[in-house]
């Protein structure tokens, strides 16, 4: 059965573990993949167990059923070690094309026990202590204003918002990066908060997945591949009969782009990165603060050598390097 292994490190849980978490009012949903994003996953994890209260939060990570048996044992191991689940989730055919970049909307559509759900890429660091109360609002979905929108113009929005049966949403933005005049609603899906029960249209992933898929179908329309799940994202919130909380920016600050190369602004009080790429991390000096919160959880700085196979000397790589 796929996933079975997953219950042979049931006994490396801390005790207390599943009393603590019986009822939690946030949990974090997060994609752990073979072979990419497995690794990253389990930092993202460590960030997450360091940073808040264990009896508030919850971790789910999220990998596609079909890849469950890929999963390195060491992964097993220290989701088991920081009181997470690994779930399978069926993503296959889940698309009328391929689309591995909208497993994340799919994990987002999973049923889980807590007042909010929080859907964070595997890309992504929480680096001082948080609690759910920052980051949710009732009736609301929190998320950032996205880095920038340089492969589209704002004549995207009329065919999309006409597709649904909407208007295009009045209010006007800055993005976080590169915008020179405020733009319509355009968030990040780096990190997304939500509340877990449906109103009278539905669970809010239900209708993220939903008006994703008929964004996808629009055929005229370009570049629906990668930008579906952001793109979509405005749409399904108001759909869903919710309203936008727009995080600030230190509560999601996005590495790369146009900061590529500048030091990262340790006076600003930032509380989550989302790095992109493991190279970004150790330019800015933060995959040291990464390896540490991981020796802080599971006594390794390194995933792999928590089983035997990964060797003593052997570092956790993935396609961009080294964590």
């Amino acid at each position: 059965m796929p996933g079975a292994n997953a219950a042979s490190w049931a006994s490396t849980r801390p005790a207390g573990w599943a009393e603590r978490m019986a009822r939690p009012e946030l949990t974090f949903a997060y994609i752990v993949e073979p072979p990419d994003y497995e690794i990253l996953a389990c930092t993202l994890l460590a960030s997450i167990r360091s940073h808040f209260d264990p009896g508030q939060v919850a971790a789910i990570g999220y990998c596609p059923a079909h890849l469950m048996d890929d999963l390195h044992p060491a992964v097993l191991k220290a989701h088991a070690m920081m009181g997470a689940e690994i779930r399978p989730m069926v993503t296959e055919g889940m698309w009328d094309s391929p689309y591995p970049h909208g497993n994340k909307i799919i994990a987002a559509m999973q049923p889980r026990d807590s007042r909010f759900s929080a859907f964070v890429d595997s890309d992504v660091l929480f680096l001082r202590d948080n609690s759910p109360g920052t980051l949710a609002r009732t009736d609301h979905v929190s998320c950032s204003m996205a880095a920038s929108m340089t492969w589209a113009g704002q004549e995207i929005w009329e065919p999309i918002y006409g597709a649904l049966g909407m208007k295009v949403p009045p209010e006007r933005m800055h993005l976080m990066r590169r915008s020179a005049e405020p733009v319509a609603p355009y968030f990040s899906a780096g990190l997304v908060v939500f509340p877990e029960k449906g109103g009278t249209a539905g669970r809010f992933g239900d209708i993220w997945y939903d008006t994703a898929r008929r964004i996808d179908r629009i055929e005229r329309l370009e570049h629906r591949r990668p930008y579906l799940d952001q793109m979509s994202l405005p749409a399904a919130i108001l759909r869903a009969g919710l309203r936008w909380n727009v995080l600030p920016e230190e509560q999601h600050y996005i590495l790369g782009g146009k900061l590529r190369g500048q030091p990262f602004p340790r006076d600003r009080g930032i509380s989550t990165v989302h790095y992109r790429k493991l190279q970004i991390l150790r330019e800015v000096g933060l995959h040291k603060i990464a390896r540490g919160m991981l020796q802080d959880q599971i006594g390794v700085p390194f995933v792999r050598r928590l089983v035997p196979e990964g060797g003593e000397g052997a570092p956790d790589t993935v396609r961009d390097g080294t964590a």
